[in-house]
């Protein structure tokens, strides 16, 4: 898909408004995203910036504001490495280094959670051709998971269920492994 804006380059960047049951899309390379600041018009309504849109999602402001900010003493959470604090991280969209991710570990936790329907790990999908041994891994994770919780709720029968089936899914993979997959 080409570039909407100059028409010659591929679009990257593909944003899509539902405004009064019309779907309108736009198609944007990265260069003439960039010219825009990142600012793009929809419907002729307002503006959209994809900093706003994350910084909405990270909910930084606090819902009821503080009078006696002069009187305030909270720290805020710097990386060690770029030393980029987190409000900067919400203003700019990314992080300056690696570090970042460690340092501001506890405010993306709910972030990512809020981003993936309250899952805090992703689980991408798996082609069917070549993921054979994937999908087994993955369903003898659940199972172990599953073991777990029916030991701690004390429901030894189907936990010894679950076992026997995890051991067959194991011998099922390590078949699949020597046979070559």
């Amino acid at each position: 898909m080409i570039c909407q804006e100059c028409n010659q380059r591929p679009a990257t960047l593909h944003f899509t408004n539902f405004s009064n049951g019309e779907k309108t899309e736009m198609h944007l390379c990265e260069k003439c995203a960039q010219e825009k600041g990142e600012m793009f018009m929809m419907n002729n309504g307002p503006a959209f910036s994809i900093n706003s849109l994350l910084a909405g999602l990270l909910n930084m402001e606090p819902a009821f504001p503080q009078k006696n900010e002069a009187f305030q003493t909270e720290q805020v959470l710097q990386c060690p490495q770029c030393s980029m604090t987190f409000p900067q991280f919400v203003k700019v969209g990314r992080f300056g280094c690696a570090t970042c991710y460690d340092a501001f570990r506890e405010q993306l936790a709910p972030i990512v959670r809020r981003l993936h329907s309250g899952n805090s790990v992703h689980n991408g999908k798996i082609p069917k051709r070549i993921g054979g041994g994937l999908h087994l891994r993955k369903q003898i994770d659940d199972l172990k998971q599953t073991l777990k919780d029916l030991i701690s709720q004390e429901e030894f029968e189907k936990a010894a269920e679950t076992r026997d089936h995890i051991r067959e899914l194991e011998r099922k993979l390590s078949a699949g492994q020597e046979g070559g997959e």
